[in-house]
């Protein structure tokens, strides 16, 4: 059993600009782990509280396509090592023989889709692997790429995963999640077995 969403549990700290470090970091969930480690620990230890297996890190757009959006792109790395570092410390307090915790590295979808031509796939690849660096660094248990509405987005963070498993010499499962809309198919029109298959290789 995984924990619940980040953002919108985060929404409920009633969290203002100061905890984020100002205004121009509003609302980047991923800054917090610097600023204010205490309510990232906290969120973790609510969902332990009541018995999850694993959780994830808070480090969803934590890799400088995103982070570049804040002026804070160059902060990929160390981000997603301190996220990591306090999931890994949190679950361990929780962690028994009986009940072991995990910590699954949060890996999301971005904001701009290759198959857009908004980034390119080397672009994108190597933004991931900075960030699955940091959390392979840091401890993390699994790496969860989630959300995904692009298939080549989708490959790009595998990619960036193996060669950071590599990189690091850790080996770690590797979890992938693709989002469906309404219609069946995912955002850019991609049903499920053509994403099956694609993603199997």
């Amino acid at each position: 059993i995984f924990d619940g969403a980040t953002g919108t549990n985060l929404q409920l700290r009633d969290l203002t600009a100061d905890d984020f470090g100002g205004p121009k970091l509003e609302g980047c969930n991923e800054i917090l782990v610097e600023t204010r480690p205490d309510v990232v620990a906290e969120l973790h230890a609510s969902f332990l509280e009541i018995g999850v297996d694993a959780i994830e890190t808070n480090t969803f757009g934590a890799f400088s396509v995103v982070l570049d959006e804040y002026g804070i792109g160059n902060k990929a790395y160390q981000l997603n090592l301190t996220a990591a570092q306090i999931a890994v410390d949190t679950a361990n307090e929780y962690s028994t023989a009986q009940h072991p915790r995990f910590v699954a590295g949060s890996v999301g979808p971005g904001t701009k889709a290759p198959s857009l031509g908004q980034i390119s796939f080397d672009d994108l690849r190597d933004s991931y692997f900075e960030q699955m660096r940091g959390l392979l660094d840091g401890g993390v248990d699994l790496l969860v790429i989630e959300t995904c509405y692009d298939l080549l987005q989708t490959k790009a963070a595998i990619h960036a995963a193996r060669q950071a498993m590599s990189s690091c010499g850790r080996q770690v499962p590797l979890q992938t999640q693709v989002t469906i809309e309404t219609t069946g198919r995912m955002l850019l029109g991609t049903e499920m077995g053509a994403a099956l298959v694609a993603l199997e290789a």
